[in-house]
């Protein structure tokens, strides 16, 4: 199918947030529809795959008719689709991807498959189109914490990512652990607005003198190995210190990692994206490095921070401009493939220090 400049729909299923959003033919948001899904899983301390491919399936038709209602545009004017096609939970996709292939067939309109990490990174143009490249990229979400180099005709290097926990993951597991509930990165935010963060210390994980990879399963080992040896309740005020020197810790290095990449790239502009770079903390720190380094941040607003379908019609639209071919046999990628992706993909090689 050829595409045609209008409206397209965005579907995102990818994990615990079932979204929809619709952009109009020049790319502005018209709507960004998010159900969460945080009562189904926050008993579980986490999200249970079963349980979340279920509630998408019983939410997605109610999101994207909101979706279209808010932007007074009827399914028959839609002129593209675009859907997350991965990495995530294969349960959660398989709903996604199948919605989207219906509709398209049902519409006859084009339908792209989308990379979740590559709609993230489309985000920090969402609120600032005239945001410039080449820049230095940090996604940061639940599973992904990756630094990218993005050029100017679209293509993302990878220049480092965690060598296991994702700062997301670090977050959710040190709230599990101080029983602050699910999510953890919103939890432990909240928390440690009254803590001391150098109550507690903790360690920070920085690699070779110009190694821009992560860790962060040290951390919360650390924080484990601490709470076992007070081996009693924990005061609130102590909670709020622990949640605090935590969370230092982990956005300290987030920090310190993406000026190094700017450093090491010799570039003056940073664009933080995915659901941890709604932390207040962590956007303080960037907010205060980039008026003291000045280098240019681009932060998107907080709806556009966390899993949101806007991201992934932005994305989808981007390819689509450039030609990319559609196709409605689209599958399912489950696993992280953000070093392996084509070049319209935004991803297409990695950096070997």
């Amino acid at each position: 199918m050829v595409w045609k400049s209008g409206p397209i729909l965005g579907i995102e299923s990818s994990c615990d947030e079932t979204a929809a959003a619709v952009l109009d033919s020049n790319g502005a948001v018209l709507s960004n529809v998010v159900a969460s899904q945080h009562s189904v899983h926050e008993k579980f301390g986490g999200v249970v795959p079963e349980l979340a491919a279920r509630a998408h399936l019983g939410k997605i038709d109610l999101v994207v008719m909101h979706a279209l209602e808010k932007a007074q545009v009827e399914k028959r004017q839609l002129q593209a689709l675009a859907v997350t096609q991965g990495p995530g939970l294969a349960g959660a996709l398989l709903v996604g991807v199948n919605y989207a292939k219906a509709l398209s067939y049902g519409l006859g309109i084009p339908l792209i498959g989308v990379d979740h990490l590559q709609g993230h990174i489309a985000s920090a143009w969402l609120a600032d189109p005239t945001f410039p490249l080449p820049c230095i990229v940090l996604v940061v979400s639940g599973g992904h914490t990756h630094l990218y180099r993005r050029e100017t005709n679209g293509e993302c290097i990878l220049l480092g990512r965690t060598r296991d926990d994702a700062a997301g993951e670090a977050f959710d597991k040190g709230a599990q652990m101080l029983g602050l509930g699910y999510p953890g990165g919103p939890a432990i935010d909240q928390v440690a607005r009254t803590g001391d963060r150098q109550a507690v210390p903790f360690p920070r994980f920085y690699g070779g003198r110009e190694s821009l990879e992560f860790s962060f399963s040290g951390l919360k080992t650390s924080l484990l190995y601490k709470l076992r040896r007070l081996a009693v309740r924990l005061r609130p005020e102590q909670i709020a210190d622990f949640a605090a020197g935590y969370q230092e810790a982990i956005v300290q290095v987030l920090v310190t990692k993406s000026l190094a990449a700017l450093k090491q790239s010799r570039l003056s502009t940073l664009a933080v994206v995915g659901g941890v770079s709604a932390n207040s903390r962590l956007r303080a720190l960037l907010n205060e490095r980039a008026e003291d380094g000045q280098f240019r941040l681009s932060l998107p607003p907080m709806e556009f921070c966390t899993d949101n379908a806007a991201m992934i019609a932005s994305a989808g639209r981007q390819r689509l401009m450039c030609g990319e071919p559609c196709s409605s046999e689209l599958d399912i990628c489950p696993m992280d493939s953000s070093a392996t992706l084509s070049k319209t993909s935004l991803v297409t090689r990695v950096v070997q220090k």
